[in-house]
């Protein structure tokens, strides 16, 4: 039977639909993160340094940021379903990879083939859950996602203490490949096939190779400064970044429907929420990688303790998000980003000046308070990303939204990195001092959305 791309699924197949997405989305989100708390063990058995370790989080960002807006665009041009589909399987079999792997080398590359995957399932969920839900329930489909991608970027901590409690760091990717089966099950049986195609969206291939060079480059700078390369090859990489990027954003601005929606930057409210969320996200990323090697290596805490002890960011969050959608109705979100961002960097900053040996409630209420803040920004935060840019154009800002988190988080990876070179052993604690820092010009840019007016969903 024919649907209109108002009227959804019938509701024994929504919810099959959303517990598909509700999989993919939480295994794709969660590898960013999962593999954080186990890093000083995965290093040591690998035989890398911190440092270099480091690139076990961040191939998989690098991959998803460089592949994410090309792989929306194919989303439209061989339907949603088929891409999230293909990107089940990939994200499924480089898991395996990843977990047999016996080099740093070896890793990085697999991660490098799974953030593709990744990016598969990150880039067409949006666009399914308007296919999965009924026009007047859109609202209720969003913020589903948003809160599973919120919770699962900071969870990531907390479920890799529990899996290492019983087993070793290969179970942290082993156990995607019996989700991984059981969401293509579901995907196969209840994902919606796609609605009438646009004709105005046509891939663009010059589009694609720039914006993964560009993207590319930007963050192979950072992380080749924070590596100690070359101060020769580092400007290299930055110099065909901003010629590659100049001619990509030039030739955006010339398409119909561009891949990297730069015209959407020219409303201040859509920009200024944009930069909240790049810095605010760097600033969870510092905070996520640098944390368990600064509770492992400076207070000599175990993995699993480690994990439990990053546990209340998380739950703070989870009872924040849903409080902070009911207040967005009510209250400017540049205010509430704005107070949810200064509550997460006195946390920060409350970390970064722990006592030498503390007790673990004194950790505790550090993290509750990163978590709170954290939760009560991003909400709306991503609420107004959506819904201050015009309706035809909601898809563009979804990207944007992904992309602005990715680019934030894989900056934030690429500097804990430059920490430990630059600082050694001090490295954790300028990290957080760097992840509040971040916080508080997150905050600014929040408070300056006040001037505008406010957003209508």
């Amino acid at each position: 039977m024919e649907k209109t791309a108002s009227d959804g699924l019938p509701l024994p197949q929504r919810y099959g639909a959303i517990l598909t997405i509700v999989l993919g989305i939480s295994m794709a989100v969660l590898d960013g993160a999962i593999a954080n708390v186990a890093l000083p063990t995965i290093a040591t058995d690998l035989n890398a340094s911190p440092a270099a370790s480091i690139w076990i989080v961040n191939a998989y960002q690098i991959a998803i940021v460089i592949s994410l807006l090309t792989l929306a665009f194919l989303g439209d041009m061989f339907g949603y379903r088929r891409i999230y589909k293909c990107g089940l399987v990939v994200f499924t079999c480089t898991s395996l990879i990843c977990a047999l792997s016996h080099s740093l080398e070896m890793l990085t590359l697999a991660r490098v083939a799974q953030g593709l995957g990744g990016a598969a399932l990150m880039s067409v969920n949006t666009a399914l859950i308007r296919l999965i839900y009924p026009q007047r329930f859109l609202g209720r489909g969003m913020g589903i996602n948003s809160f599973i991608v919120a919770v699962s970027s900071a969870a990531g901590p907390t479920i890799a203490a529990a899996i290492l409690s019983v087993a070793s760091w290969q179970w942290l990717f082993l156990i995607n490949i019996p989700l991984g089966i059981v969401a293509f099950v579901l995907a196969m049986r209840y994902l919606p096939p796609n609605g009438a195609r646009s004709q105005a969206s046509r891939f663009d291939l010059p589009s694609a190779v720039m914006n993964a060079l560009t993207f590319g480059l930007l963050i192979t700078a950072l992380s080749s400064f924070a590596q100690g390369q070359s101060l020769q090859l580092v400007l290299s990489e930055v110099v065909a970044m901003l010629v590659i990027g100049f001619l990509f954003v030039r030739r955006q601005l010339k398409l119909p429907v561009p891949l990297l929606p730069v015209d959407l930057l020219r409303i201040p409210l859509f920009s200024l929420s944009i930069c909240t969320s790049i810095c605010s996200f760097c600033a969870q990323m510092l905070a996520m990688v640098s944390l368990p090697f600064f509770l492992q290596s400076v207070m000599g805490r175990s993995e699993v303790e480690t994990g439990l002890l990053l546990t209340p960011w998380p739950l703070a969050t989870m009872v924040m998000a849903p409080i902070a959608g009911f207040l967005i109705e009510k209250v400017h979100a540049g205010f509430l980003g704005a107070l949810g961002l200064a509550v997460m960097a006195c946390g920060l900053f409350a970390l970064a000046l722990l006592p030498s040996s503390p007790q673990d409630i004194d950790i505790v209420w550090r993290m509750m308070l990163c978590g709170a803040g954290f939760g009560l920004f991003q909400s709306p935060n991503n609420h107004t990303i959506v819904s201050s840019a015009p309706r035809n154009r909601s898809g563009g800002a979804s990207g944007m939204l992904g992309t602005a988190r990715l680019l934030g988080q894989s900056t934030g990876a690429a500097l804990v990195a430059l920490m430990f070179n630059l600082f050694g052993t001090h490295g954790t604690h300028t990290s957080l001092l760097l992840a509040g820092s971040l916080a508080v010009i997150a905050a600014i840019f929040s408070g300056l959305r006040v001037t505008q007016p406010r957003a209508v969903s």
